[in-house]
């Protein structure tokens, strides 16, 4: 394969952030037609489709593939920069996946240094089994997982596992449970999810009463971390959220854990591309600062794996 045109790659990561050629434009100050024939010249150098022209737009398998490429260019660009003492094209940003009660706990205290140092940074938030497709997909550089497993092209670094707990308000157990959640009752009763990738109140019930697989139960969605933990406060439902969240507040008397007994583990590891290698006496790569960063945070704010 030849050499790619930066410019047209720019305008292949543009168009996967914007999904849309008009704002992939604005993005990078051209025009639309510009986006178009810099694509053309694109598809017609790999001699494949790359974006797939619907609405909204999305990348083939293809384009995925050059997207990451394109990521990783932006990377190395973005770390020479720093080297060098320049500043960074707005557009070129270090993207990385993270799940959101990661988000909401530890994950901005551990990366604070690096953004007020002036790291261009961006988040894409999703549930934590699902951000290494993200990291496949192209669309990140790095992510936050469940997955033990390296991807082809990246490392895979442990950082400790999250611990998820049950708890409800006082009046909700008062009112809702006042035998507590038991057999009986738990089908009845609502569960707050993230969203409706979230299975961990299911596993947990399934902890708790010994069921041969996880149940059906009734679900409130509340797409928010920090919103999720203000439900909960609110009787809304019987919420299974981080200990790191819900501590607080039980020790304040301002939830009721339920089955304290019973909890469910989350590991969480750090992937990112194998863009550079630190060598003995250079810089660390920006992607590796971050990386050394979550690990540093993690290791403060999460639960060590024992040794296996």
């Amino acid at each position: 394969m030849n050499s790619l045109d930066p410019a047209a790659l720019d305008c292949l990561a543009a168009l996967a952030d914007e999904l849309s050629f008009e704002r992939a434009a604005q993005r990078l100050s051209i025009t639309q037609s510009a986006v178009s024939q810099r694509l053309r010249s694109l598809e017609a150098q790999v001699g494949q489709l790359l974006v797939v022209r619907s609405r909204p737009l999305r990348l083939s398998e293809a384009g995925q593939v050059l997207l990451r490429y394109a990521r990783q260019m932006q990377a190395l660009r973005a770390d020479a920069a720093r080297e060098l003492g320049l500043r960074a094209a707005p557009q070129e940003r270090l993207a990385i996946a993270v799940n959101a009660d990661s988000l909401a706990t530890w994950v901005l205290t551990a990366l604070d240094p690096l953004v007020q140092q002036g790291l261009n940074l961006e988040l894409v938030v999703d549930d934590q089994n699902f951000t290494h497709d993200v990291l496949r997909q192209g669309e990140v550089l790095g992510c936050v997982s469940t997955v033990r497993q390296a991807l082809q092209g990246c490392w895979v670094t442990p950082l400790g596992k999250m611990v998820y707990v049950a708890a409800a308000s006082p009046d909700f157990v008062r009112q809702r449970l006042p035998q507590g959640l038991t057999p009986a009752n738990f089908a009845q009763t609502p569960f707050l999810v993230f969203n409706r990738k979230d299975d961990t109140q299911a596993h947990w019930v399934q902890e708790v009463f010994g069921l041969p697989s996880a149940p059906r139960l009734v679900q409130r969605l509340v797409p928010s971390s920090e919103a999720y933990v203000q439900a909960i406060r609110r009787g809304w439902g019987v919420g299974v959220a981080p200990r790191l969240q819900l501590e607080p507040l039980l020790a304040r008397g301002e939830l009721v854990a339920l089955h304290p007994e019973v909890t469910v583990e989350v590991h969480l590891y750090w992937h990112q591309w194998k863009l550079s290698r630190e060598g003995l006496d250079g810089p660390v790569a920006l992607l590796d600062q971050i990386g050394r960063a979550l690990v540093a945070g993690a290791a403060q704010a999460l639960e060590p794996v024992a040794a296996q």
